[in-house]
């Protein structure tokens, strides 16, 4: 029973985690359009393939890391920073290729080899699967004796893997009915998110650190 609800709860928190845009859906997305469903899949295999490091290392070491005041500053930082450096990296490539595909750098790489190297820089899921799991831990929502903690993390890195793979289809879905796809504006709209994600992480920092 203790294992069933595990993974039920991992997977109910990953997959509302994982639903939010983000540049990692972003660039699953651009996978799907242009390389089909089969790479998609090898994509999300790669992002997983950390996450379960990242999850398991997270629910050993939560509330260590979460009282080193000192690292959190630093990948809260780092996180904003990333943002910004993929909207202007986006923006100024399109800008110089004058509507060549701003992603075609990105996709000679094997999928499963993109999705680990990106969600390598994916630091804002430390504070993010840090909390979750202090939360549930004293709560107790999960049980991490012996082997019920791989339950969890069962639950969790299927609920990621269902998050994004709805998510990116809806999206393909909705740019494919409106047209939008293929049109220059889409790559101002993946600048612009990236821009919002970082304006939103630069706020999240000053309220966090510099208000009293």
């Amino acid at each position: 029973m203790k294992s069933l609800k595990n993974i039920g709860v991992g997977f109910i928190v990953s997959f509302l985690g994982s639903i939010p845009l983000g540049y990692l859906n972003l660039f699953g997305l651009e996978i799907y359009t242009k390389s089909g469903l089969q790479d998609l899949v090898f994509f999300l295999f790669g992002v997983i393939f950390v996450e379960i490091f990242v999850i398991f290392f997270t629910l050993i070491f939560a509330r260590e890391l979460l009282n080193n005041k000192k690292i959190m500053k630093l990948i809260d930082f780092f996180g904003a920073g990333f943002m910004f450096v993929l909207a202007f990296t986006f923006h100024f490539n399109f800008n110089a290729k004058t509507g060549s595909d701003t992603f075609h750098d990105y996709l000679m790489y094997p999928p499963f080899i993109i999705g680990i190297v990106l969600n390598c820089f994916n630091f804002l899921q430390l504070p993010f699967w840090a909390g979750w799991n202090l939360y549930l831990l004293t709560g107790k929502y999960i049980t991490i004796e012996r082997k019920l903690k791989y339950y969890y993390i069962l639950g969790t890195f299927t609920g990621v893997f269902s998050g994004m793979f709805t998510l990116i289809v809806l999206l393909k879905a909705v740019f494919h009915t409106t047209d939008l796809f293929s049109k220059p504006v889409t790559s101002g709209f993946i600048s612009l998110v990236f821009m919002g994600l970082g304006v939103f992480q630069m706020y999240k920092i000053h309220k966090k650190y510099f208000t009293y």
